[in-house]
């Protein structure tokens, strides 16, 4: 029998920004995601908690936040898509030619992490407006009904919500009779463009991904339906808080390991599922069977 090993677990954090977000459809500004990875490279986030209590690598990838970060870090890899996304709601997200730019860069560092020795990677992400792009990419290929795939994000408001709604309503009309990549270009973002992208080279090198919550899933819900084999290197580590996550689950065929009522984003679900990927190893590897223990029943 082979025996697993796990082998330099790596989380790789996905940062971009969204032009949707200046229509209040968040908490907090898009200035925000720029604070957040100046954090994660301090080591001073919730993902950094996680990464140190369970022995996992981090790498923040700068797919487009607004305020770039301007002093090189070990950590942070730059592949800028450009400053941040059009506001989806007005006129598409990016080009076609950026769609494709974007998964080919996400395809590369997920690669690059593979050579480099990990067998286990993980994907979170940081960007302020990122719960409107995904809950449009789910509405515009699924046959859910828009208010069925917005949620609450990180803790808007009713009035928020309803605004929120109106506006990925408007990006979503666009959409119609598109394909998957058309999507992504109408209402996508950079950072879930290069996850797609970074699912379909994990396929490539047949190598899981850990899959983390609302934002990543609607990466790997593209990717499925792209490249449908992808689906097979894909660990759903838990469901989160947001509301239409469960869709993309059932959609998906997905049974997340935990749920642990989390709306934090950043990899931490994913990262909070290492100790349990880890147990399944030792258990596959070195549990013996009734015969070998000489047990009789």
């Amino acid at each position: 029998m082979t025996s697993i090993s796990i082998s330099q677990p790596t989380v790789l954090v996905f940062a971009g920004d969204h032009g949707i977000a200046d229509n209040g459809v968040s908490i907090a500004p898009s200035a925000v995601t720029q604070q957040m990875v100046l954090n994660f490279l301090a080591g001073g986030a919730a993902i950094n908690c996680f990464c140190r209590s369970n022995d996992v690598a981090l790498k923040v990838i700068d797919t487009g936040i607004l305020l770039p970060v301007e002093q090189a870090h070990p950590q942070l890899v730059v592949q800028r898509l450009g400053t941040r996304t059009e506001d989806l709601s007005k006129r598409a997200a990016m080009s076609l030619e950026k769609v494709n730019e974007g998964i080919e860069l996400g395809k590369r560092i997920v690669q690059q992490t593979i050579e480099s020795g990990s067998n286990l990677v993980m994907f979170g992400e940081m960007g302020i407006g990122n719960t409107s792009s995904a809950a449009a990419i789910l509405a515009a290929l699924s046959d859910l009904a828009v208010e069925d795939c917005v949620g609450l994000g990180t803790g808007i408001s009713e009035e928020q919500y309803q605004t929120k709604v109106s506006l990925v309503s408007q990006g979503v009309k666009r959409c119609q009779g598109s394909s998957p990549l058309e999507v992504l270009s109408q209402v996508g973002g950079f950072e879930i463009v290069q996850m797609v992208g970074g699912f379909m080279g994990a396929y490539e090198k047949k190598t899981p991904i850990v899959v983390d919550g609302f934002i990543v899933t609607a990466a790997a819900y593209v990717a499925a339906l792209i490249e449908p084999k992808c689906r097979d290197y894909m660990i759903f580590a838990h469901q989160s808080q947001e509301s239409a996550h469960k869709h993309m689950l059932k959609a998906l065929d997905a049974k997340p390991l935990l749920d642990l009522g989390l709306r934090l984003g950043e990899g931490t679900g994913a990262v909070l599922s290492v100790p349990l990927i880890r147990a399944a190893a030792e258990f596959y590897n070195s549990m013996a069977s009734f015969e070998d223990a000489g047990v009789t029943v």
